[in-house]
């Protein structure tokens, strides 16, 4: 098994134990794919829930750039939603995961069909 597909199978775990999710696997695959090589870098590969400029990177280089959201009170909104899911007390949030749920909440998943 790749270093990569460990991961995706780390993240399903997470969806299912910690999110309360059923993950859909070809699409955890994508958003995973997606993140490119950061998911290999221990500090780059979660989101650090409580640091300001890691939230506004979430929203600034996912949601507005990568999914075309517009900027508004409700891109807040869905971020703290997806953190109180993943749980406000589990330290390391993954990257991967914390983007599918935003992207499913959002109803992009046509966006990684491109």
């Amino acid at each position: 098994m790749s270093k990569r597909d460990e991961l995706i199978q780390k993240y399903a775990a997470d969806l299912k134990d910690k999110c309360g999710v059923t993950p859909d696997m070809d699409f955890l695959t994508k958003v995973t794919i997606g993140c490119g090589p950061s998911i290999y870098n221990k500090d780059s590969s979660t989101v650090s829930a409580t640091d300001p400029n890691e939230i506004a990177t979430v929203k600034n280089n996912f949601l507005i750039k990568k999914l075309g959201l517009k900027d508004g009170p409700e891109l807040d909104t869905a971020i703290d939603a997806v953190i109180e899911q993943y749980g406000k007390s589990e330290r390391n949030k993954f990257r991967a995961v914390v983007y599918y749920l935003l992207a499913k909440h959002f109803k992009k998943e046509g966006i990684y069909n491109k």
